[in-house]
């Protein structure tokens, strides 16, 4: 059988964004993908990822598994299939392609087939591992750990402007429930007010001394989300907010904090907790700090994590979403690499 014909990640980023695959909906994208690696002569692994009931959806998910015949890789490349919603389609100018994917992470994605093409050919033992659901809850990331192949080292993508991140945030994500008595808002020595103790607890929170490191940089904390109260002449019976804290360092002082913080005001639950990472470095790449979060807390078992991708992440999930033609042929350069360095 002969070589397939080299693959261009441009035009395979192309198909890829074709294809709607918002978090819960990786099926049609995970099998575009187990067909194509499969036709290029790669042994290919489909495992199932089970929908969560409060998806509401019915349809099948997988992470996708590819390494050449016989062979057990000693790095895999890995990103997800899934994206954020609202899809949006492609469209591409002479410099960029745009759409719903293009560098978070479907660029990403044919931009490591290519490379691991190139070193299958040289005979570099390399693996590809796609996976469901990062964008929620790392669903496909947490089943594809219960099943590594042995690999040294996992090379995740994520938009990193094509440099080597050297650390990763951690993330803390807090649920605050106050709860008080409603009455007339004329009368409010009757009721006890929900709304009043969550603020009185929320101001607390934000004078919380966060954890910082000389190189990385700051923690930040953000209150995303408040409700409480019926209407302005009601005393609130029930409040709550939702609390997210980006980490460098131990999230335990943090944790015990709110929990002080918010002593005898609400009740606190921690929904969320990934940890901070750092990651190693290669000589002679230019690198970054993530201030985001990815799936390779969950794919401990896969490898020395690296994290190198194209396409910037400030405008990863938003309706502008774009990345560079020429970053993408740049990634494939990088990630060849990078994996030669490793595996010499």
């Amino acid at each position: 059988m002969s070589a397939p014909a080299p693959l261009d990640p441009i035009q395979l980023t192309r198909e890829l964004v074709a294809i709607e695959s918002t978090t819960y909906q990786e099926g049609a994208v995970g099998d575009f993908l187990a067909k194509l690696l499969s036709s290029r002569g790669w042994d290919v692994q489909k495992s199932a990822v089970p929908q969560p009931e409060e998806s509401g959806a019915s349809g099948p998910r997988w992470n996708v598994y590819a390494a050449p015949p016989q062979v057990s890789p000693l790095l895999v490349f890995s990103t997800h299939m899934d994206t954020v919603p609202p899809y949006i389609p492609l469209r591409e100018d002479e410099s960029f392609l745009y759409g719903r994917g293009v560098c978070d992470a479907k660029g990403i994605i044919a931009t490591q087939i290519a490379a691991a093409e190139i070193l299958r050919t040289d005979g570099l033992p390399v693996g590809l591992l796609f996976v469901s659901g990062e964008e929620r809850d790392s669903a496909g990331a947490k089943l594809a750990n219960e099943r590594p192949v042995g690999s040294r080292y996992l090379i995740n993508g994520e938009p990193t402007d094509n440099r080597l991140a050297v650390a990763s945030k951690g993330t803390l994500r807090a649920v605050l429930r106050s709860y008080g008595k409603m009455a007339h808002s004329a009368y409010p020595e009757l009721g006890e007010s929900a709304v009043h103790k969550l603020v009185e607890a929320l101001a607390k929170v934000l004078k919380i001394d966060l954890p910082v490191t000389e190189d990385v940089g700051p923690s930040t904390l953000n209150i995303g989300q408040i409700h409480g109260g019926y209407a302005p002449n009601v005393i609130a019976d029930k409040a709550e907010a939702q609390v997210m804290t980006r980490l460098v360092g131990d999230s335990a002082p943090v944790r015990a904090a709110i929990l002080e913080a918010a002593s005898g005001l609400a009740e606190v639950d921690f929904t969320l907790e990934i940890p901070f990472l750092r990651m190693k470095e290669v000589p002679g790449l230019p690198t970054m700090v993530a201030k985001f979060t990815t799936d390779i807390p969950w794919l401990s078992n896969w490898g020395e994590p690296l994290l190198l991708g194209p396409g910037s992440i400030h405008v990863a999930h938003t309706p502008h979403e774009r990345v560079s033609k020429a970053e993408l042929l740049e990634a494939v350069q990088l990630y060849t690499r990078v994996a030669r360095q490793l595996l010499a």
